[in-house]
Formats: C-alpha cells, sequence, structure tokens
C-alpha cells in the first residue's frame, strides 16, 4: 500500500510540474520566435554575405572588417555616445530634484504633478517629432531659434547642423525619459525613513544638506539602475533621431546612431551581412559597458559596507 501511494503521489507530482510548464510554455515559445530566433540568425549572417534575396555566401570576419573600416560607422558610435551623455546624464540631476521636490508633504496636487512628469513616456513618438520639429524649425522664428536670438545667436539649422542636430535630438531623448527615471527616484524616495529627515531639519539642515547627505546616499542602488537601464538604452539610440530628422535620418551623419547606421545597411543597401556584424558589434559593446556598470556599482557597494564596519 506505501508503494502504490507513493508512485500516486509522484504521479500527481509529474503532472503537476507538466501542468505548470504548459502554463507558462506560451512565453518562451514566443520569446524563442521572436528574441531568440532573430538573435541567432543575426549572429549567423555577420559571416554571410547576403541581400535578403539570393544565396547566402559565407565570407568570415568580412563583414566586420568592412564595418570597423568605415568611417561612417566610427562617426555613428560618436553620435551615439555624444548624445547618449547630453541626453541622459542630466537626468539623473535633474530627476532627483524633480523626485526630491514630488516628495515633499507640503506640495499641493502631488499627483497631478506626477502625471504630468511621467505623460512624455507614454506620449505617441508621431505627436513628439510634431513638437519638436516645429520647435526646432530651421525658420528664424521658430521657438528655439527666438530664444537663441534674444541672447544675441545666430539662428541655427537644427536638422543639418553639426551640434544643432545633436543637441535637438538630446532635449527629444531627456524630455521623453526624464519622467521615467524621476518616478523611478521618486520609489527610492518613499523607501527612505521620514524620521532621517525629521532627525536632520532638527539639528538645523537645510533642504540642501537633506539631499546632499540623506537622499543622494540612500538612492544611490536607484541611481545605477537608471544609469545601467539609460546606458543600454543610449546605445540603442534609433526612434528618436530617426522621426526628428524624418527622410534625412539615413542620408546624413550628423546626427546618425550605430542602430541607423545596422538599419541603412540592412534595409536601404540590402547588405544583410554588415549590418549583422554591426548588430553584433553594438551587443559586444553593450555587453562590455553593462560589465563596467557592475564592476562600478559593486564596487560602490563594498566601499560602502566597508565604512560601515
Amino acid at each position: 500500500m506505501g508503494l502504490k501511494r507513493s508512485r500516486k503521489y509522484r504521479s500527481e507530482e509529474t503532472k503537476d510540474k507538466i501542468s505548470a510548464y504548459l502554463y507558462i510554455s506560451p512565453f518562451f515559445i514566443i520569446f524563442a520566435i521572436i528574441g531568440l530566433y532573430p538573435a541567432i540568425f543575426s549572429i549567423f549572417l555577420a559571416f554571410q554575405k547576403w541581400n535578403g534575396l539570393g544565396e547566402m555566401e559565407f565570407v568570415g570576419l568580412q563583414n566586420f572588417s568592412v564595418v570597423l573600416q568605415d568611417p561612417t560607422f566610427w562617426k555613428s558610435l560618436y553620435n551615439t555616445i555624444i548624445m547618449g551623455i547630453l541626453g541622459t546624464a542630466p537626468q539623473i540631476i535633474v530627476g532627483i530634484i524633480l523626485a526630491f521636490i514630488l516628495n515633499q508633504a507640503f506640495l499641493k496636487f502631488r499627483n497631478t504633478f506626477r502625471a504630468m512628469i511621467f505623460l512624455p513616456y507614454i506620449t505617441s513618438m508621431v505627436a513628439v517629432a510634431l513638437v519638436f520639429g516645429v520647435f526646432f524649425s530651421s525658420n528664424e522664428t521658430a521657438l528655439a531659434n527666438y530664444t537663441l536670438q534674444l541672447f544675441g545667436i545666430d539662428p541655427v539649422n537644427w536638422k543639418t547642423s553639426e551640434w544643432g542636430a545633436k543637441i535637438a535630438i538630446s532635449i527629444m531623448v531627456f524630455w521623453r525619459w526624464i519622467g521615467y527615471n524621476t518616478i523611478i527616484y521618486l520609489a527610492g524616495l518613499q523607501s527612505i525613513p521620514k524620521d532621517l529627515y525629521e532627525a536632520a531639519r532638527i539639528d538645523g539642515a537645510n533642504v540642501f544638506q537633506q539631499l546632499r547627505y540623506i537622499t543622494i546616499p540612500l538612492l544611490k542602488p536607484f541611481i545605477i539602475l537608471t544609469v545601467f537601464f539609460s546606458t543600454v538604452g543610449a546605445l540603442q539610440l534609433f526612434t528618436e533621431p530617426t522621426v526628428f530628422l524624418g527622410s534625412s535620418a539615413f542620408s546624413r551623419t550628423e546626427a546618425m546612431t550605430v542602430v541607423m547606421y545596422l538599419y541603412r545597411d540592412a534595409f536601404s543597401l540590402q547588405s544583410f551581412g554588415t549590418g549583422s556584424a554591426t548588430a553584433v558589434i553594438l551587443l559586444a559593446i553593450i555587453v562590455i559597458a553593462s560589465a563596467v556598470n557592475t564592476y562600478l556599482s559593486s564596487g560602490i557597494r563594498k566601499r560602502k559596507k566597508g565604512m560601515r564596519t
């Protein structure tokens, strides 16, 4: 009887496991079809010469050599890094300040302000492109150029100027993602005990000192998280410059990013081999950036533990 009960228990346990795997299997099936297979196929194409229709020809590392010797690729990498820094670095400082303000108890209509700050993140990119296209128009009467003229600066052709295009796109990236980072910082602020701020106020600490000695140190894990996401997102920058520059996005190099370079090779020049090689190189860059980010964050945690001990 004991053996039969043991077998019955094992069979029921096996059925439960199978049932659980069947419930979660749709996710893994869809991920394998939409995510995993294209990634593996892209790595395979990186070693092939293929125009998308004819037969593939194995060329080894030739595609990588072509990409790495192309000045346009290095220009696109330079643009990606510059716009990434200009568009994401200010988000950390401004996001912390906005989150600190939104977390104050005396602030009225806090929920309204929080929704307004997060609104750009969920706004359609078509609407964003129209708004920023008008704001950064080449006309002298456009809002950006009109503001510059108030300070005695000549109007800028934002879509063709070397730094004008970078600055305009960086502002678009900042405007779109500042709310996302602010909400993360706000969640971090709400996890900080209010007793610390009350004790600081009793000791005579002003708002700036509270922000410097309480808020920022305790927000380090959240700052590290947003820096990681911002770094990966900046290296994959594509939508903002594409919708801002429009039809000239892939024919000019002032604001071409690595992903735009990849897209141009694959879908405009029908060179899927070099496009896939660029994707593999970009993957390696993202892995290196992520490893550096992890190393720095682990170093911060170790120094923090050492200070406590």
